[in-house]
């Protein structure tokens, strides 16, 4: 089995907000080769320019000569540890995608030798890993899992946009498909990751801890959403309420909102899916995505709802969203439910403006066909105005002069004065 030295070459497949940090973290002690099929993605990093805002020029510049990008896959030839970091999102059934873990799986089976490592990033339900991907490595290579190579799954835990959570700074779940591909496995994260690691006892382990860490916070996130419905109807304040309710030491503070995002609202659904296999029906797990998928549209409809009792016409108003991904502070428009907001707002044939200071408006119209705006709008007034997004441009905002004199604000973040506001989660 392949050692860990410096002179071990590593090749990382996929280089979006989970792959180019992870690139970057091993090239300060190791040869690099981050592996990426969009070639404009390859472009804009030789450049030395992140579009997701996780690495800086600096950054990139600082590991330049250990770090190669490229969207030829025979650059790979040469790894001997092949780490996969593509996405795993769902259909528009709810259920798990692997294309892309099967088509980077092949990518690598086609290069892989004896003694090779390939180590998964990406979510996945328990036996993805040993169960999906080795038996392509294996087809495709003609070589023998856990005889002439092995597999590993550390998780990622990447939170984009958070720039004190960074990788090196959590820590690390690692696994491997035998005790000494284990070993491997956590002594090259043990290399990189500052906060440490933790050895699982199998890569199925490692998968369900994964996926059921953002399965747990969706049920909770969900549990306050039912809350702020609930306060709504009998005229409470839900974040006054869970502000006097977290002065106990143990409640757990979760806010009302938009559940999107490529992890949060998308989990659960790979653990919905494998309890289905294996015959049992989640009740709680499937009851909470519902409740969050749904949250875009109950909005819409109090927002109209407002505006209906302040006499506002509907048809052919004008609505102001502000801000578009799916959190703040972040370039990442992916599983945005703000878009939900946009959809149901269009039934009720309103004219939806939307201003985002962080998202890429050609992205969001390749992503949605809807249009997005960077620019501070100055020259119109709206029939209201929904923050979505608690951006810190925002901060700096004059929303009254975006309002006519008898416009509707409502507040998804919090982010607003109390006293400007009509309709809050």
């Amino acid at each position: 089995m392949t050692r860990i030295d410096k002179d071990t070459p590593i090749a990382v497949i996929g280089l979006g907000y989970v792959g180019l940090p992870l690139a970057v973290a091993f090239a300060r002690y190791f040869k690099v080769t981050g592996f990426d099929t969009k070639q404009k993605r390859i472009e804009e990093l030789h450049t030395g320019h992140d579009s997701t805002l996780e690495i800086t020029e600096d950054q990139l510049l600082a590991i330049k000569p250990n770090l190669a990008f490229s969207s030829d896959s025979n650059d790979l030839k040469d790894a001997r540890i092949y780490i996969i970091t593509v996405p795993t999102p769902i259909d528009k059934f709810n259920h798990p995608d692997l294309s892309a873990l099967y088509k980077a799986s092949e990518t690598v089976g086609r290069f892989l030798k004896k003694g090779d490592i390939v180590i998964y990033e990406s979510t996945v339900y328990p036996g993805v890993t040993e169960d999906e991907c080795a038996p392509v490595l294996e087809r495709i290579s003609g070589l023998k899992f856990n005889v002439d190579f092995y597999c590993g799954y550390s998780p990622e835990r990447i939170n984009p946009g958070d720039k004190e959570h960074t990788l090196t700074q959590i820590l690390k779940i690692t696994s491997g498909s035998s005790p000494e591909a284990a070993d491997r496995v956590d002594e090259l994260y043990r290399k990189i990751i500052t906060a440490g690691t933790y050895r699982a006892p199998s890569i199925k382990v490692a998968e369900a801890a994964k996926v059921i860490e953002n399965a747990q916070r969706d049920i909770n996130i969900a549990f306050v959403n039912e809350l702020a419905k609930i306060f709504n109807l009998i005229g409470l304040n839900t974040l006054d309420i869970l502000e006097a309710a977290g002065t106990k030491w143990n409640f757990l503070n979760f806010k009302p909102g938009l559940v999107g995002g490529h992890c949060i609202g998308v989990d659960p659904y790979y653990l919905a899916q494998k309890a289905q296999e294996a015959g049992y029906h989640p009740e709680i797990i499937l009851a909470g995505r519902r409740l969050n998928d749904g949250m875009g549209q109950y909005i819409a409809d109090e927002v109209i709802k407002l505006m209906v009792r302040k006499q506002i016409q509907v048809t052919g108003s004008e609505v102001l969203i502000l801000g578009f991904t799916f959190k703040e502070n972040c370039p990442d428009v992916r599983n945005t439910r703000v878009i939900d907001i946009v959809t149901r707002l269009k039934e009720y044939h309103v004219n939806v403006c939307i201003l985002d200071p962080w998202a890429d408006p050609v992205h969001v119209y390749q992503e949605y066909g809807i249009t997005c705006q960077n620019e501070a709008i100055t020259d119109r007034q709206f029939d209201a105005v929904i923050a979505a997004v608690a951006h810190t441009e925002f901060e700096e905002l004059d929303v009254r002069q975006l309002c006519k004199e008898n416009t509707v604000v409502y507040d998804i973040k919090g982010m607003l004065p109390a006293e400007l506001t009509h309709g809050r989660l």
